[in-house]
C-alpha cells in the first residue's frame, strides 16, 4: 500500500493545538504520517481561528497557495476546519473562490473526520459538513501529542459570556462540562506515557462544573470541592483531584475568567503543590466603562481585588494577560486606565491585541470605531510598557535557583537546554549531561525582556 502522509496547519489557540492533535492521531490511525512537507502530503489540513483578523487573512492567504498544489497534484486532498467554519459567510466565501477546498467541517463535528475523509476519497466529491451545535461530548479519540513530556487536556468545551468583541460562543457553543471521571483516566493514562506535566483547557476553566457519575464524592478525592447537591465537582475540586495523580509533577490551565475566579481556586494554589504558580487572568482592559462595554462583568477595581487575593495566598505567583487596545469608544482617558492597570498589576507578561471587527459580535455595530493610527500609537506604548515591566520580572529572578522542565535542546541554539519554570519563564541553560524530560534546578545568570538563561546546578 502506498505510504500515505499529512500536514495539519493551525492557526490560533491551545483548543486548535489540541484539536489538530486529535486530527493527527485520528490519521495516524488511518494510516497515514506526519510530514512537515506540505508540498507531497497527501491531506493536508488548515484547522482554523475566529478571534482575530490577522488569523483570517493569515488563513486565507496560505489557502491562496494550495490552488497551485491542487493544480499540480490533483489527488490531493484540502480540507479546512476549525472556528472560522462556524459563520456561515465564511463557507460562502470558500464555496464560490476557494474552489480547491474538498472537505470543510467545523469544531463540533471533528470526531466525525475519518467518516468524512473517506466519504471525499470514495465518491471523490466535495463535503461540506458543519454542525451548529454540540449535544454531548464525545470521550476517547486519539491524539497525537507534539510534545513527549507535557499534554494539553480539554475539560470543557464552548462558552457562555457572550463577550461583545468575541465570536467564540458563536463558533465554540454553549459550556459544555466533562465528566470528572473521563479526565481523571486520561490524565492518569497521559502519565503512564511519560507526561509530567498537563495543561487544563477550556474558553473559561473556572466555570467548569463536571458532574459525578461512577463515583461518590469520597472517591473522587477527598480535597474535592463539591456543589451543595454533591453531583457537581468545581474547577478547583477538579485541580484538587488531578493533584493526587501519582507522577503527575505539575498542573497548568488556561485560559481563567476575572468574573469566575472563586476563593476555593486561589486557595488551591496554596494547598497543591502540583499546581503552577501561574495564572493567565486576561483583563482585556483597565477602564470599568469599557469593561463594561465588552461585557466582561467585572470593574478595575475588582480585576486588582483578585490580584491581592492571589498574591496574598502565593506570593510569587506570575500573572499573564490578555489586553486588547482600540475598544470601540476607548479614549485617552481609557487608555490611560489601561496603562494604569499594567503597572499597578506588574503583569510577567501579556498578549496585546488591537481591537479587530468581529463580523457578527455586538460589538461590530458599536459607533465611536477607534482611528487605527490611535490605535497603533496606544499599542507602541503599551508594549513598551509590558515589556519594561517584564524585563524588570525576568532581571529579578538572576541569581536565583529555579526548577525547569527540560524539554529538550533550544531550537536556536543546540548547545543549549530549553524549557520553562512553574511560573512559565522560558530558559535557555547550559548542562553537562542529557536532561531531556526531567526537572532541572537551573541557576539564573542572565535576563532578557522574554527570556533566562542559566546552568543547570
Amino acid at each position: 500500500m502506498k505510504d500515505r502522509s499529512f500536514f495539519i496547519r493551525t492557526f490560533g489557540c491551545q483548543m486548535n493545538e489540541r484539536d489538530s492533535e486529535t486530527l493527527a492521531g485520528m490519521l495516524s490511525d488511518l494510516g497515514y504520517r506526519e510530514t512537515t512537507d506540505r508540498n507531497k502530503a497527501d491531506v493536508i489540513i488548515m484547522n482554523t481561528c475566529s478571534v482575530r483578523e490577522n488569523a483570517d487573512r493569515r488563513f486565507f492567504g496560505n489557502l491562496g497557495q494550495l490552488k497551485r498544489i491542487k493544480e499540480e497534484r490533483p489527488d490531493v486532498i484540502i480540507a479546512v476546519c476549525g472556528c472560522m467554519m462556524q459563520q456561515q459567510h465564511i463557507i460562502d466565501t470558500l464555496k464560490s473562490k476557494y474552489t480547491w477546498v474538498d472537505l470543510v467541517f467545523g469544531t463540533h463535528n471533528i470526531h466525525e473526520f475519518p467518516k468524512l475523509l473517506g466519504n471525499v476519497l470514495d465518491e471523490r466529491k466535495k463535503v461540506v459538513d458543519v454542525w451548529d451545535q454540540a449535544d454531548e461530548i464525545v470521550e476517547g479519540l486519539p491524539a497525537q501529542r507534539k510534545h513527549p513530556y507535557k499534554a494539553f487536556v480539554n475539560i470543557m468545551y464552548g462558552c457562555d459570556n457572550f463577550c461583545s468583541y468575541c465570536i467564540v460562543p458563536y463558533t465554540r457553543g454553549r459550556e459544555r462540562s466533562r465528566d470528572p471521571e473521563a479526565i481523571l483516566e486520561e490524565v492518569k493514562a497521559l502519565v503512564a506515557d511519560g507526561v509530567l506535566e498537563i495543561t487544563l483547557l477550556g474558553q473559561n476553566v473556572n466555570s467548569y462544573r463536571g458532574q459525578i457519575r461512577n463515583q461518590d464524592k469520597e472517591e473522587a478525592g477527598g480535597g474535592t470541592v463539591m456543589d451543595s447537591s454533591g453531583e457537581y465537582v468545581s474547577f478547583a475540586g477538579l485541580i484538587h483531584m488531578l493533584n493526587e495523580v501519582e507522577g503527575l509533577k505539575r498542573i497548568r490551565f488556561t485560559t481563567s475568567h476575572p468574573k469566575d475566579l472563586s476563593d476555593e481556586l486561589i486557595d488551591a494554589f496554596a494547598s497543591c503543590e502540583k499546581l503552577c504558580p501561574h495564572i493567565h487572568l486576561p483583563v482585556q482592559s483597565g477602564s470599568t466603562r469599557i469593561l463594561e462595554k465588552m461585557n466582561r462583568k467585572y470593574t478595575k477595581e475588582e480585576y486588582l481585588e483578585l490580584v491581592e487575593k492571589l498574591r496574598r495566598k502565593t506570593p510569587d505567583i506570575a500573572i499573564t494577560t490578555d489586553i486588547i487596545v482600540g475598544f470601540p469608544g476607548e479614549t485617552e482617558e481609557d487608555f490611560e486606565e489601561t496603562l494604569d492597570i499594567v503597572r499597578k498589576v506588574g503583569f510577567d507578561s501579556a498578549f496585546t491585541f488591537l481591537y479587530s471587527i468581529r463580523k457578527g459580535t455586538p460589538a461590530e455595530n458599536f459607533p465611536d470605531q477607534v482611528a487605527e493610527e490611535v490605535k497603533h500609537e496606544r499599542f507602541n506604548r503599551l508594549v513598551e510598557e509590558v515589556n519594561r515591566i517584564s524585563a524588570e520580572k525576568n532581571r529579578a529572578l538572576v541569581g536565583q535557583v529555579v526548577e525547569v522542565l527540560s524539554e529538550g535542546k533550544s531550537k536556536t541554539n543546540k548547545a543549549l537546554y530549553t524549557g520553562r519554570t512553574g511560573g512559565h519563564k522560558l530558559v535557555n541553560f547550559k548542562a553537562d549531561e542529557d536532561v531531556t524530560g526531567r526537572m532541572v534546578k537551573v541557576l539564573i545568570t542572565e535576563s532578557s525582556t522574554f527570556s533566562l538563561t542559566g546552568r543547570a546546578v
